[in-house]
């Protein structure tokens, strides 16, 4: 008993260490933009990096929102219409899609679902340039849809809402509404993603922080200034560090970065207790 006790608390302390050791990798990021964002641009060189020096946040601030005549707030406009609007259509096709392939039976289903299955395995990247040729000749580059069309399809959404739909909606529930007269439409609507809401907020969730944070679709799809998300607009201001004069400081850039991540902490924070409930949504039934 005290051999089998011995190793298992052994086992405990080697997983809370590697635990304690991940968290800090990923963290330590984190915690040097929060740093860096209350800095100077000549305090970044100086002193600790990982430790407050010389409070210079609500001037990096002013810098950010004032700059190029208050540009920064279209960007984080733009990204908010993107990511909302993508990750809301793209739940919506995701629940309907998987509960549809979950509940009925078709010809073409396994098909159907293998076709996901691979289009989740395609990397995003390669699927640009073929996008901006197909959006080019519909003369919809350098628009608003060329970055919205392509966010409100996501086959990983499909996936988990197919996974979810499965083990979360019984098939007596979906009968019991066809006896009382309901339709197919308002199954799904008032019963379907009811079940399945705490597994659609999971979804939602990955689809705005992919397209919140989105750089390469943006970037060759836009070329008005107005029109791009705050990813492109950050990375752009750091690419003019090298013209001289007039240049963002690197302490305007950073603060830049640490503001466009508010929004998806604050998004995690809000959603958790839903997401952490669809995560285990399909483990059970």
């Amino acid at each position: 008993m005290n051999t089998t006790s011995g190793r298992q608390s052994v086992s405990r302390w080697l997983v809370s260490g590697v635990l304690i050791l991940a968290s800090g990798y990923f963290l330590a990021p984190v915690w040097w933009l929060l740093v860096a964002s209350t800095k100077t641009s000549n305090g970044l060189f100086s002193g600790n990096g990982f430790w407050f020096g010389d409070f210079a946040l609500r001037d990096n601030l002013e810098q950010v929102f004032t700059r190029q005549g208050g540009i920064y707030w279209e960007w984080l406009g733009n990204s908010a219409l993107y990511a909302v609007g993508g990750a809301g259509v793209s739940t919506l096709i995701s629940a309907m899609a998987g509960y549809a392939l979950a509940k009925y039976r078709f010809r073409g289903r396994e098909l159907t679902f293998n076709g996901v299955l691979a289009a989740v395995l395609v990397p995003q990247p390669l699927l640009a340039v073929p996008l901006y040729l197909l959006f080019s000749r519909l003369h919809l580059v350098n628009s608003y849809w060329a970055v919205l069309l392509p966010s409100m399809v996501s086959p990983f959404g499909v996936y988990l809402a197919r996974v979810y739909a499965a083990a979360s909606v019984p098939d007596e529930l979906i009968e019991a509404g066809r006896i009382d007269g309901a339709g197919e439409l308002r199954i799904f609507a008032t019963i379907a993603l009811r079940v399945m809401s705490p597994a659609l907020v999971t979804v939602f969730l990955f689809q705005f922080v992919a397209i919140w944070t989105n750089y390469l679709l943006p970037v060759l799809m836009l070329a008005d200034d107005h029109l791009q998300p705050v990813t492109v607009g950050v990375v752009g201001w750091q690419s003019q560090r090298a013209i001289g004069p007039g240049a963002p400081q690197l302490n305007v850039v950073v603060t830049a970065a640490m503001v466009s991540a508010i929004p998806l902490v604050v998004l995690f924070l809000s959603l958790q207790r839903f997401w952490r409930a669809g995560l285990t949504a399909g483990s059970t039934k």
